[in-house]
This record gives structure tokens, C-alpha cells and sequence, in this order.
């Protein structure tokens, strides 16, 4: 009966051993498969370019290859229950820009999902600043110019938009608050409408990023006078940052990675810490400056600061929009 007993023990602690070890072995040859990056949008905006630009280094380093997954529909509301219905084992994360919880929430009484509630931060991969662009029409050189202008004829000169709510929109609007300037808002379907329209003459201003505007810089078609990020940005230096005229003042849309809620803690460590290192290749900086972007690869804490300051700033701007929840 012993020697049994003792058999029986011997058995039960090789298979805890051989559990354990095969536990540990498996954490440790994370990722051992592909890892898929979820966009909440169609492809050729912000998030997805910053989302294959980072994929491809990122694949190079862990081995594994990255893959994005375009999920666009319902204000983030697909992609959102792609995460939700996925494994919670890191191989699945959301990259997106942070209008999918600062803006839609404000706007939309109904989601189906919350930043608090459902993701945790991984990375802040990047920044998109949009620059405040004229006109030639437009008498002003300078962004002081601009504001005298606007100034002295309320109301008589109008901004496009890519649409009500955009960041583009609230941008603006954040812009009319803090220098009690009066402009008419024309809103379009995105830029592919909005920056053919001040190119033509239809609007007299707008936001938009630097890729939808460089070529008609260039040529002469369009004016520079600011940009929306807080410090002035390494493609365009000679362009003064808004901040420099209003304190604080930061609009420039995010991008990001998140994880959805019970992923495990050492999946999201490393994919941040293999962000952090890719975001400082130079190739990769290069790529992502050529589009506009700036490369920053900040970890979970600083990702969820950054978030949660967008979503302050934009949430006083939609109430100075006078945007209601529908």
C-alpha cells in the first residue's frame, strides 16, 4: 500500500511539474503565433498607417508575423466586439486614434463599449497634428495675422471641416472659443472634400494633416500658418505651434494600442516594451515623418495620461460646439 501511495505522489508531481514547466515554457515563447492588429476604421487614415508601419518592424522583432485586421462600422462599435469576442490571450489589440473614446462618447449616447471599462493601454505609438491651412485669397501670412483678420470681420470668413465632430471640427471650435474669433462652419465628408474645397477657394481655412496639403503647399496653393500639437513639429519647424499663442492648447490626434480587459499583464508588457524600441528606429521614424506622423512608443501609464487628457480637452470643445448626444 506504500510503495502505491508513493507511486501515485510521484505521478501527480510529475504531472504538476510537467503542467508548470510547459506554462512557463509557452509564456516564454511569446508570441508563438501570428498577432493581429484590429483597426477600427478603413484603410489609408492615421490608425492604419501607423498601424502597418508599425506592424511590419514589430513582426521583424518577435518573429511572428503582425497582421492587420480593418474592422470599420458603428463609431468603433465592430471593432470593438472583435476584441470583446477574441481570446484574451494577447494576440489580438486594438490600434486606433483617440476620437473612438473621446469624441464618440460625447456624441453618441449608445456605444457598446468604454475606454475605463473594457480596454487597458499598451502602447501610444504615434501623433497626427493637423495644421491650420489658407487660402491665397486670404490676406494673412502669419498666424497673428490670421487672428486679426478673423477679428475684424465676424462671422465673414467660413472653415471646412471633415465633418461635425471631427477633430478637425472641435479643433477649430476649441480655437474660436479661446480667441473669441467668429468663423462659419461648412462641413464636409472628410479632407478627399474639404481640402479641394480651400484649394478652389470654396472655404477660406481648415484643419487637415500635412500629407493632404504638402503638394499644395508646395506649389503655392495653400498657406501654413500653424499647427494644432503642442511644440512645432520636425517637418515643418518654421510653422508656430497654436500653443505658442494659447497655453496648452493640443489637439493633435493620437494613436494607440490597447488591449481588451483580462489580457494577460506579461503579453502587454512586451508588446509595449518591443513598441518602445521600434518607435526608435530610424527607418521607421523616417517613414512615418514622411506621412506626417510623429513616432513615439510611450508605455501603458504615459498612453493612459495621454488619453485621458485628449478626452478632457475634447469634451470641453463639443460643449462649446454645442454638440448633443444623439
Amino acid at each position: 500500500m506504500n510503495n502505491r501511495r508513493t507511486l501515485l505522489s510521484t505521478v501527480a508531481l510529475l504531472l504538476a511539474c510537467n503542467i508548470y514547466g510547459s506554462g512557463a515554457w509557452a509564456q516564454d515563447r511569446y508570441p508563438s503565433r501570428p498577432i493581429k492588429f484590429v483597426v477600427p476604421y478603413a484603410a489609408g487614415g492615421l490608425p492604419d498607417t501607423v498601424a502597418r508601419i508599425f506592424a511590419q518592424r514589430l513582426g521583424d522583432r518577435l518573429g511572428q508575423s503582425v497582421v492587420v485586421d480593418n474592422k470599420p462600422g458603428a463609431n468603433g462599435v465592430v471593432a470593438a466586439q472583435t476584441l470583446a469576442s477574441s481570446p484574451k490571450d494577447g494576440y489580438t489589440f486594438l490600434v486606433t486614434d483617440g476620437s473612438m473614446f473621446s469624441i464618440n462618447p460625447a456624441i453618441y449616447k449608445k456605444l457598446g463599449y468604454s475606454y475605463k471599462e473594457d480596454f487597458l493601454p499598451v502602447s501610444l505609438a504615434a501623433r497626427g497634428p493637423l495644421y491650420l491651412a489658407v487660402n491665397p485669397k486670404v490676406p494673412a501670412n502669419t498666424f497673428q495675422e490670421f487672428v486679426a483678420l478673423a477679428k475684424s470681420k465676424p462671422g465673414g470668413l467660413n472653415y471646412g471641416s471633415s465633418g461635425v465632430g471631427s477633430t478637425h471640427h472641435l479643433t477649430m471650435e476649441a480655437l474660436k472659443a479661446a480667441l473669441h474669433i467668429e468663423l462659419t462652419h461648412i462641413p464636409f465628408k472628410g479632407t478627399g472634400q474639404s481640402v479641394p474645397a480651400l484649394v478652389g477657394g470654396e472655404i477660406d481655412v481648415l484643419f487637415s494633416a500635412l500629407p493632404s496639403l504638402s503638394g499644395f503647399v508646395k506649389s503655392g496653393q495653400v498657406k501654413l500658418l500653424a499647427v494644432n500639437s503642442a511644440k512645432r513639429t520636425v517637418q515643418e519647424p518654421n510653422t508656430p505651434a497654436i500653443s505658442e499663442t494659447i497655453p496648452n492648447f493640443d489637439f493633435a490626434p493620437i494613436v494607440g494600442i490597447l488591449a481588451y480587459r483580462g489580457t494577460p499583464a506579461s503579453a502587454i508588457n512586451r508588446i509595449a516594451s518591443e513598441m518602445a524600441q521600434v518607435a526608435k528606429m530610424p527607418e521607421l521614424v523616417s517613414t512615418l515623418s514622411n506621412a506626417g506622423i510623429e513616432a513615439i512608443g510611450a508605455g501603458p501609464a504615459d498612453y493612459n495620461k495621454a488619453v485621458l487628457s485628449e478626452n478632457a480637452r475634447l469634451a470641453k470643445a463639443i460643449a462649446t460646439a454645442g454638440i448633443k448626444a444623439e
